[in-house]
């Protein structure tokens, strides 16, 4: 299997070039992260051509969702990107909005000529299994950044009672992140701590699924962003605010964890 691992830049710290020199010294195929500043792009680019790493861009939709969707993908095009990873949307638009928005989505993608996945997403027009099932149901072209941590949070459960719904969402993933949520929240504080085994089996059997039943048959290779995040997503301990966990160490034994498994 050709499994392509991405480092995510989301908290962590140092300079542009240490951020991005890190992730190839530690064996990433490229990096995910929003769309560098104006000021930062030539050096962005120049240490995406010169350390060989290729680039899945975040997007963000706001105030016009349509608009603003254009002209992130328009703008991604310059990085000659994997895919483009795309928050799409809010979860208080009407259906009316949603569709909208998707047919635009779509027609831009095309035009473009790069994959787009919508990520799974508190907030976002695809924030539990029922809302993103009825869009997939509605634009078979579509597809998805799988990252069911929100949906378990949201949702308050491990989500066994929508199956047939998750069954639908996980033959449309086109890329996942790798971080595992539970019931009261949106990660873990460790993957590794043996009192989270469950939560880490679950979400290791849905990325599976996901990599071997959706992403591989129709990829030239999988994606998978193992995209735990700093305080705010991981927990603090109380008065000093310090993180439980290093957050690149967390990330890190995830990429080990999935690389040994499809590569081992």
């Amino acid at each position: 299997m050709k499994l392509h691992l991405f480092h995510a830049l989301w908290g962590m710290t140092g300079s542009l070039s240490e951020q991005l020199n890190r992730a190839k010294q530690h064996g990433y195929e490229g990096i995910e992260a929003p769309m560098p500043s104006q000021e930062q792009q030539n050096e962005f680019m120049e240490l995406l051509s010169e350390l060989q790493l290729a680039y899945i861009p975040q997007i963000f939709t706001s105030n016009n969702h349509e608009e603003t969707f254009q002209e992130q993908v328009e703008r991604a095009k310059q990085f000659s990107p994997v895919l483009i990873n795309s928050h799409s949307g809010k979860d208080f638009m009407s259906e009316d909005e949603q569709n909208r928005f998707f047919e635009h989505a779509l027609r831009v993608e095309k035009a473009a000529g790069i994959q787009v996945a919508h990520e799974t997403h508190r907030g976002r027009i695809m924030f539990t299994p029922k809302a993103t099932a009825s869009v997939l149901k509605l634009f078979p072209e579509l597809k998805i950044t799988a990252d069911f941590s929100h949906f378990t949070c949201v949702c308050e459960s491990m989500l066994s009672d929508q199956q047939e719904d998750l069954n639908l969402i996980k033959s449309r993933a086109l890329h996942v992140h790798g971080r595992v949520g539970f019931e009261e929240g949106p990660q873990v504080p460790h993957p590794a701590a043996p009192e989270y085994a469950h939560y880490l089996q679950q979400f290791e059997t849905w990325w599976d699924e996901m990599l071997h039943n959706a992403i591989i048959p129709t990829q030239p290779f999988a994606t998978f962003t193992p995209e735990f995040g700093p305080p705010g997503y991981m927990p603090t301990l109380p008065f000093t605010r310090q993180p439980v966990a290093d957050l690149f160490q967390v990330n890190h034994w995830i990429a080990e964890r999935i690389r040994n498994t499809y590569e081992g």
